[in-house]
């Protein structure tokens, strides 16, 4: 059985990250997502919170392929973690011109360090292109909407934690 590995923080999971692993559900029987855990970078949500984020917007979207899907933690390199839950996919989302610059350059890092890994690109749909993970958490912070960047139930998940 083929398995994708899709590494990211995830912090917080948004519409784009929810379209790129609905995708990949449809390429590969079974994906793993890893939520890259860095020393010294304090997260909007711990691991726990976001795994459960990740797995409420995908029972929600595909109900059917929620049980495809696991979630795990990771702290070293996309590759190791890949290699230790029998991945022989990378998934990277793209969303224009300068994503594909960048991630082009990391899956040829890859490729190098792990030559039986291939990396896939999977291109973001036009409504989730502009949306960054980054920009979610300033407009929450500055009090915008994010309806409209998040699954719903990430939207009160950063409403709570925003409360003051």
């Amino acid at each position: 059985m083929t398995i994708a590995f899709y590494p990211g923080s995830f912090d917080p999971m948004t519409n784009g990250h929810l379209d790129v692993l609905v995708q990949a559900l449809n390429v590969v029987p079974k994906v793993v997502v890893g939520i890259g855990i860095h020393p010294g970078k304090v997260p909007m949500f711990s691991f726990e919170e976001r795994a459960e984020l990740i797995a409420t917007s995908l029972g929600e979207a595909v109900p059917l392929r929620a049980g495809d899907v696991s979630v795990i933690a990771f702290d070293g390199l996309a590759v190791d973690a890949a290699r230790q839950h029998g991945a022989t996919l990378l998934v990277r989302g793209l969303r224009d011109g300068s994503d594909l610059d960048y991630e082009m350059q990391l899956a040829g890092m890859n490729r190098q360090m792990a030559p039986d890994l291939q990396t896939v690109f999977l291109p973001a749909g036009t409504a989730s292109r502009p949306i960054t993970a980054t920009l979610v958490r300033q407009i929450a912070t500055m009090g915008g909407d994010v309806s409209a960047f998040v699954p719903p139930q990430v939207s009160r998940a950063l409403k709570s934690r925003l409360k003051t």
